[in-house]
């Protein structure tokens, strides 16, 4: 596209919570990350600097807002920096929206917290946002600014495309994540079957029973984000005890709280695939983990978006189920 319909030269600038990240992205757009000083006082307090000129730019932000919460202050500060420093556009690239989890008051005295969220960043001074797999579609709409919600299906079904798994049935670990295991079922020519599970309280789950032919099948569950682990190594089991073959599992957001490595781990799972949106220290690696970058995915997406091109190609929605 003529650089006329661009909004000023690119600037990519990255918090710290996923440098990798934004390094394989910087790459592959040819802009560094590396514009930004970022440091905390003896006391805490975080200091940001934009070390590049960022007048009339448009900038880009990367950064991961998973815990601890000093990484959403680090991303308001380079917002707000980037503002003050009279950038042109400010784009808040995401990979991982924490708080999604808290998008509903569905108890009595609970803050909505992915609102909140969403408030502060808008408040900061974001123009728009580009994220991957939200918890809650309904998240998009807690914004007042444009919101660029990307999907990890394309590249975690290519995955498993090449893999040529015979008698594949996709596995839907409860029924929040029916609609996804639906969709990644019909990209994937699979049968679909969902678990019937029961929470008693927060982080903990039982399986009651699973809808569905597993016996004799290569099973793959599908979700969001994995936190402790502790819903899909019940349901890893639950599988296998009904005769399952080969067990897999999938899902964009590795976030790997309290035992979940260990779960992990232990669990007669063959692959358990995620993608880099968090990044994953090397302690809480193990044998049967798999990453798949979306790097090319958001590169893509920060292009179309500086470019003023149309990003809805690139949102690969699953089918309705």
């Amino acid at each position: 596209m003529d650089d006329t319909f661009r909004r000023g030269p690119l600037l990519l600038l990255a918090g710290r919570s996923n440098r990798p990240l934004a390094a394989e992205i910087g790459e592959i757009i040819g802009k560094s990350p590396d514009g930004a000083t970022i440091r905390q006082f003896a006391d805490g307090e975080i200091f940001v600097r934009i070390d590049r000129n960022a007048r009339g730019r448009d900038v880009f932000i990367v950064q991961t807002t998973t815990a601890p919460a000093e990484n959403i202050m680090e991303l308001l500060l380079l917002i707000d920096a980037a503002r003050r420093a009279s950038a042109a556009r400010i784009t808040a690239v995401i990979p991982y929206f924490g708080y999604g989890r808290q998008d509903r008051k569905d108890q009595p005295r609970v803050s909505i917290g992915a609102k909140l969220v969403a408030n502060l960043i808008v408040a900061a001074g974001a123009d728009r946002v580009v994220s991957i797999d939200f918890h809650q579609h309904q998240i998009q709409g807690f914004f007042d600014i444009p919101v660029d919600h990307l999907y990890a299906a394309p590249v975690i079904t290519k995955y498993f495309r090449d893999k040529e798994l015979e008698d594949l049935v996709v596995v839907a670990p409860d029924v929040g994540s029916a609609k996804m295991a639906r969709g990644y079922g019909k990209r994937l020519g699979a049968s679909f079957a969902i678990i019937d599970k029961r929470r008693p309280h927060a982080n903990k789950s039982e399986v009651l029973n699973v809808v569905g032919d597993v016996e004799g099948m290569n099973c793959l569950l599908v979700d969001d984000m994995v936190d402790t682990a502790g819903t899909l190594a019940n349901a890893v089991v639950a599988l296998k005890e009904r005769g399952a073959k080969g067990v897999y599992a999938a899902a964009t957001h590795a976030l790997f709280s309290g035992e979940a490595v260990q779960r992990l781990s232990e669990a007669p799972l063959e692959e358990m695939v995620v993608t880099n949106t968090i990044a994953i220290p090397e302690e809480k690696h193990f044998d049967s983990l798999r990453i798949l970058s979306v790097a090319d995915l958001l590169a893509k997406a920060i292009d179309h978006v500086h470019s003023n091109e149309s990003v809805s190609q690139l949102f690969e929605m699953l089918p309705d189920g």
